[in-house]
């Protein structure tokens, strides 16, 4: 009923044949397999079209899924893409008796961490500061909202303009990505409006509470407060503390879903001396380079070795603007990125970031720093899995940059080609989406897990995503909940007939 493998791949195709596609090899089949009788189909995001499953070596299953970077408390967006992925491993373990090792990663340091973390310790400060008074308080709310009002106001003018730009051109994904970024700035500046609203109402509060006030403007306070004081927070236990925190509890709600654990757990910190082995590979192979204390991989030398970029998101051929934008640069290289000046080229990507004051920081040949954001899955993923993965799983907004970054570093270090891929499937899930946008933390447009079951159960839950194609986009609604309420009870009350026949 499903393929074995035979260790051995075939002849390359470029899979639907749309978007530019890259070279995929498919991995052979064993022939003569007793239980081959038929064929598991996957949707591999490598092709953009379903393929013939079959593992790299016999029933063995080699399984990587980036987890979650432990920030924030997870929400639904998260838990479809780990309730997916356990629905999907408990079909391949349990009904086609694949040996599946499982791997998930921790991001356990990373810009929104570190931002986090700091904006807490510094909220925290200024509450316990009682020679801040009242007055004093609304008159940093005032400013902070003032320069959040402003900085939002510029975004939404800004892809207004990139929005009016790409239409010009014909330039069908800068159109794409612009109408989302407008989408998400006036969300934005709505959010930001009930802020100020809040704000108002805890400023007029009669008994001048500082907490009140602190509870309110809480959010724009604590972006001024870092901008102003972050370089000072120190403390490495800072980062770890606020990361083990939404470790465990990321951890807690996949249990509370009813999610298998994986097999091996991995956090990055715990990895800092075989990530740079990792990239000292790759600069001494001559694809990657120091600049200022950082290291970046150079896409055109990278290019140049006969490698392959944006497997998993190629560039449309009606793209003008080249192959990535300045809002997938600032995805990739994150909120405390380097100056782009540092690179050679703006496509370039960061594998070690030089740290500044009120960041973490570990002794590297390039002096003191910290892993940038995609080195970390690669790392991982070679030394638990080896030099070939069977699968890499994500969500869908993994695939560009953070996916096709990995596949990048990994291909330059382990010398893939001639046939052989640092993966060989790739499955993304669909975004969740709400009100019109997909459900994001930064949005404030996300339920979290707790707050899901609560009002429902993991098997409800469960359901309602098994109701819709899981690779899709789908809306979490009133009506998905309720169709999945109903599928529920029809199961309920067939499985009470059979029993009482």
């Amino acid at each position: 009923m499903s393929l074995s493998g035979a260790g051995t791949f075939e002849e390359s195709h470029c899979g639907d044949g749309k978007a530019n596609r890259h070279p995929w090899y498919p991995p052979a089949a064993l022939t003569g397999d007793p239980i081959a009788e038929g064929k598991l189909l996957m949707r591999n995001t490598l092709t953009g079209q379903k393929e013939p499953f079959v593992p790299t070596s016999k029933r063995t299953v080699r399984w990587y899924t980036c987890g979650p970077t432990v920030y924030d408390s997870a929400h639904v967006g998260h838990a479809r893409t780990y309730l997916s992925f356990d629905i999907m491993r408990r079909i391949m373990t349990d009904y086609f008796h694949y040996n599946c090792l499982y791997q998930i990663n921790t991001t356990d340091i990373d810009d929104k961490i570190i931002l986090r973390a700091r904006q807490n310790v510094l909220v925290k400060n200024l509450s316990e500061d009682e020679t801040v008074d009242f007055d004093a308080l609304s008159a940093m709310a005032d400013k902070a909202l003032a320069e959040a009002l402003e900085k939002a106001a510029d975004k939404k003018a800004k892809s207004a303009k990139d929005l009016e730009d790409a239409v010009a051109k014909s330039d069908s994904k800068a159109q794409k990505d612009q109408e989302d970024l407008l989408k998400q700035a006036k969300l934005k500046e709505r959010n930001l409006n009930e802020d100020a609203e809040e704000i108002a109402r805890a400023k007029a509060d009669p008994d001048k509470d500082r907490i009140k006030l602190i509870a309110a403007s809480k959010s724009v306070l604590a972006d001024m407060l870092d901008r102003e004081k972050g370089h000072t927070i120190t403390d490495h236990s800072v980062f770890n503390a606020h990361a083990r925190y939404y470790e465990r509890e990321f951890m807690e709600d996949m249990d509370a879903l009813g999610i298998r654990p994986p097999d091996v757990l991995t956090r990055v910190t715990e990895y800092i001396p075989q990530i740079i082995a990792f990239i000292e590979n790759i600069v001494g192979k001559g694809m990657a380079y120091e600049s200022n204390g950082s290291v970046y991989l150079s896409i055109d030398d990278f290019k140049a070795n006969g490698f392959n970029y944006r497997k998993l998101s190629p560039a449309p051929a009606d793209s003008k603007g080249g192959e990535t934008t300045e809002a997938e640069m600032a995805e990739g290289e994150g909120a405390l990125g380097s100056d782009a000046k540092e690179k050679r080229s703006a496509n370039d990507f960061a594998l070690w970031k030089a740290s500044k004051p009120g960041e973490p920081a570990w002794d590297s040949p390039w002096g003191a720093g910290r892993p940038g954001w995609h080195i970390e899955c690669s790392v991982v993923a070679s030394d638990v899995l080896g030099e070939t993965l069977d699968i890499h799983s994500g969500g869908e907004d993994l695939k560009f940059p953070h996916h096709d970054n990995e596949l990048a570093q990994s291909e330059a270090c382990l010398g893939c080609g001639n046939g052989r891929q640092w993966v060989n499937y790739f499955t993304h899930t669909g975004h969740l989406h709400i009100h019109g946008l997909k459900m994001s933390k930064s949005l404030k447009n996300f339920i979290t897990i707790r707050q899901a079951l609560e009002n429902n159960t993991a098997r409800q839950l469960r359901i309602m995503f098994l109701l819709q194609a899981w690779d899709q986009p789908m809306n979490y609604s009133d009506q998905t909940i309720g169709d999945a309420r109903a599928k529920e009870s029809t199961i309920q009350v067939f499985f009470r007939e059979v029993e009482a026949l």
